[in-house]
């Protein structure tokens, strides 16, 4: 059936034109004030940033109304990778064993991160604090969430970011045990426990360590810098 345009129904059409525009701006400009006062949490990564470490707390802190802005060196994609001590290997392994994991993307560099606009701070582990621990804004942006008394979660080789940001002189904190040097030769004290809570600091051994309160006192505490929308 062929629809007949009529004067009239073409006036309707550029009456509505603008009434429609003028709809479509007002509900993308209340979408921008809600994702500006969404919560946000940092996440620094970079190549060989652990997947269990890294994506568990991403979903998480997603679930409780959190949005986690993951952060690197540069605004792109990162590889993850998987650390594991293999069960039924031939030859026993002393160590973790690193394979290939997923991806992930960083929204932005660490230069052009203001720590400012975060309500807390998630440092996972794997391999890559080993490198990511050099960077001068990472170090910046890492001292501003202890200076400020923000809360901030550590697992396992992220230990390696907090310590060479200056943060541990006088702390307790666990890490996985190959690790415990980060946090003496900081002037910290390593508790060989799976979760340790020091003030803002909230540090798991591993990934294994997730079923602790760990991610329950983390996200305590975010709750009392800024509660998500709603609450």
């Amino acid at each position: 059936m062929t629809t007949r345009i009529t004067r009239r129904s073409v006036c309707q059409l550029l009456a509505a034109g603008p009434a429609a525009l003028s709809w479509m701006a007002a509900n993308s400009m209340a979408a921008d004030r809600d994702k500006k006062a969404q919560p946000r949490v940092l996440m620094p990564v970079g190549d060989a940033t652990e997947v269990v470490d890294t994506l568990y707390p991403f979903f998480r802190l997603a679930e409780e109304g959190y949005k986690v802005v993951v952060c690197g060196p540069e605004a792109r994609m990162y590889h993850m990778v998987t650390h594991e001590i293999p069960p039924d290997s031939n030859i026993p392994w002393d160590i973790t064993q690193e394979r290939p994991g997923y991806h992930i993307k960083a929204e932005a560099a660490f230069r052009d991160v203001d720590p400012a606009e975060y309500a807390g701070l998630f440092v996972s582990g794997g391999r890559a604090p080993e490198y990511l621990r050099y960077d001068k804004d990472l170090i910046r942006i890492t001292k501003h969430f202890f200076e400020t008394n923000k809360p901030v979660a550590v697992v396992c080789h992220g230990v390696e970011i907090v310590a060479a940001a200056g943060a541990l002189n006088g702390r307790k904190m666990t890490t996985v045990k190959k690790c415990a040097l980060d946090v003496t030769q900081f002037g910290g004290t390593f508790i060989n426990e799976p979760c340790v809570v020091d003030g803002n600091l909230i540090s798991a051994g591993t990934w294994h360590d997730y079923d602790t309160p760990f991610m329950k006192v983390f996200i305590e505490q975010l709750r009392k810098v800024a509660a998500p929308k709603g609450e």
